[in-house]
């Protein structure tokens, strides 16, 4: 299996099972821990450095989350991915998304923006380098760090948490296509022309980009799950 590296220290305040929750969940998302792996506690904790007991509470809220699968007799694994549960997952993003993208073109002229603006173009250069490089971890990290400077313009936490426990699933499926297709350009210029939108709090706008961008991943799933038959379960 694909061990993890030793955690890290953080610079915000993190419980230390919060890291290595977010440790594991990233190393599914991006595929160091592909669907199907079988993981053990005392792995996972030699290569992070850390004992089994915060280990085994993240492999609990884990598979909670349906991202790991206790198999009996057997052991834990990577829970193989479903369409249906990405194709459900895409839908309820799209829904959430939807209106605290609107929301955020209608307050983004209610004060000046001049920081906000200064961080996300920042996030969209950074995407741009990510590309050019072919890192499609840290770009998937990128493109959920725009998405979540947009919600937080909104200002709703509670959406914000929602998003980001939903989108596991979600992300697996985007991570395996933009490494099959390679489209990460279309999704910051995709990105320029939501950003584009919301300054000119044009909300009709924004729905209708915002639907364009998320939509494209019900297209291609019946080929990721062609070329990849092994990761998906239906």
């Amino acid at each position: 299996m694909t061990l993890l590296s030793p955690l890290q220290p953080q610079k915000q305040r993190k419980t230390l099972g919060d890291q290595i929750y977010e440790s594991i969940r990233e190393s599914i998302v991006s595929f160091r821990l592909a669907p199907g792996t079988m993981i053990y506690e005392n792995e996972l904790a030699d290569s992070m450095k850390v004992s089994r007991t915060p280990v085994r509470e993240a492999i609990r809220l884990l598979v909670n989350e349906q991202l790991l699968e206790v198999l009996p007799q057997r052991g834990t694994r990577i829970a193989l991915i479903s369409a249906r549960k990405v194709s459900e997952a895409r839908f309820i993003r799209e829904q959430l998304e939807l209106g605290a993208f609107k929301l955020a073109a209608a307050k983004w002229g209610e004060r000046d923006r001049t920081v906000e603006s200064a961080s996300i173009e920042t996030l969209l250069k950074q995407q741009q380098a990510a590309s050019d490089a072919k890192d499609i971890a840290q770009f998937l990290q990128l493109d959920e760090a725009f998405h979540r400077a947009i919600l937080e313009i909104a200002g709703n936490d509670t959406l914000l948490q929602m998003i980001y426990y939903m989108r596991g699933h979600l992300n697996r499926a985007r991570y395996l296509a933009m490494d099959q297709f390679g489209h990460t350009d279309r999704v910051i210029e995709e990105h320029r022309l939501l950003f584009e939108a919301i300054r000119e709090g044009s909300e009709q706008l924004v729905a209708e980009r915002l639907a364009q961008h998320i939509r494209k991943l019900d297209n291609e799933l019946p080929q990721l799950r062609e070329a990849h038959p092994d990761y998906f379960m239906d």
